[in-house]
């Protein structure tokens, strides 16, 4: 499972979906009082399990790095959505190309990808999260709320964030991976198409 959470980072800079030290992906294992993040200011691109961090919230929210690197900025939106959650889950952040402009063009991902049931048999997506500032409380809060975050539960598996990227949840990171991937190919033939929201 670590070693997918920085295979994600390489799959996701490989492809351009974000630059070199973008992105964010974590992993909470059952119902464990850990989070493993990847950490602040490192290129994706060589991104390995030794530089990944730990954040536990038993009492209070502590971090810890083998590296002594900073968990990601985002941290607290990684948080706010796998604490409560008693099965694995991983959230993946990244920042793709299409998905951005379609939101940019003002498209709501949710209406976006109805015309497309290939979509939606295997990734819920819910509707944009408003402009938030990124590694804001606002923006964690947020994203918690238009995924459907409940006590092991969500409601959607995605969702957009204007003018900043997205956030999927799934099973592992690929899983989540694969979410945002489905997303981003529609967006791509939705912009070619040249149709209007």
């Amino acid at each position: 499972m670590l070693t997918a959470m920085c295979d994600v980072m390489k799959e996701a800079y490989r492809r351009g979906w974000i630059t070199t030290r973008d992105g964010n992906v974590s992993v909470k294992k059952g119902k464990s009082k850990t989070i493993y993040l990847t950490p602040s200011g490192v290129r994706k691109s060589v991104v390995n399990v030794e530089m990944l961090g730990k954040m536990t919230f038993e009492d209070k929210v502590e971090f810890s790095s083998p590296m002594n690197l900073d968990p990601t900025g985002e941290w607290e939106m990684h948080y706010l959505i796998l604490k409560d959650f008693k099965n694995t889950r991983s959230v993946v952040h990244l920042h793709p190309t299409n998905i951005i402009a379609a939101m940019h063009a003002g498209w709501d991902l949710y209406d976006m990808v109805q015309p497309f049931p290939e979509v939606f048999r295997y990734t819920r997506v819910g509707h944009n999260v408003p402009y938030c500032p990124p590694l804001s409380n606002d923006l964690a809060v947020s994203t918690k709320e238009m995924l459907g975050i409940g006590i092991n539960s969500q409601a959607y598996d995605i969702v957009g964030q204007v003018s900043h990227g997205v956030t999927a949840i799934g099973k592992n990171p690929w899983d989540a991976f694969e979410h945002i991937e489905r997303v981003e190919h529609i967006a791509q033939i939705v912009l070619a198409s040249g149709v209007k929201p």
